[in-house]
């Protein structure tokens, strides 16, 4: 798994933990038990009645053991999305 996380250095990430958190960021790191270092990072909060929320964590590590889902952002995507509008359907 290591050699595949190699090609995920600087590249905007979300990382979804296992207690169900989902953080966005430039990930800058990892070690061999898979801890990750996130620069920059912020949480998107979802609510049904006030939409999204960022939440600004800034740099973070994320346990290895706490990770449950790690991917690519494509920034054209993510830029045209609106999520104070998106969050109003929830």
């Amino acid at each position: 798994m290591t050699s595949t996380l190699e090609n995920y250095i600087n590249p905007t990430v979300a990382v979804i933990t296992s207690d169900g958190r989902m953080t966005v960021r430039t990930r800058k790191g990892f070690d061999q038990t898979i801890n990750l270092i996130l620069n920059e990072s912020h949480e998107p909060v979802f609510s049904s009645s006030q939409g999204v929320e960022q939440v600004v964590l800034g740099l973070c590590i994320v346990r290895g053991d706490n990770v449950a889902v790690i991917g690519e952002i494509e920034e054209e995507t993510d830029s045209a999305l609106t999520w104070a509008t998106s969050g109003q359907n929830l």
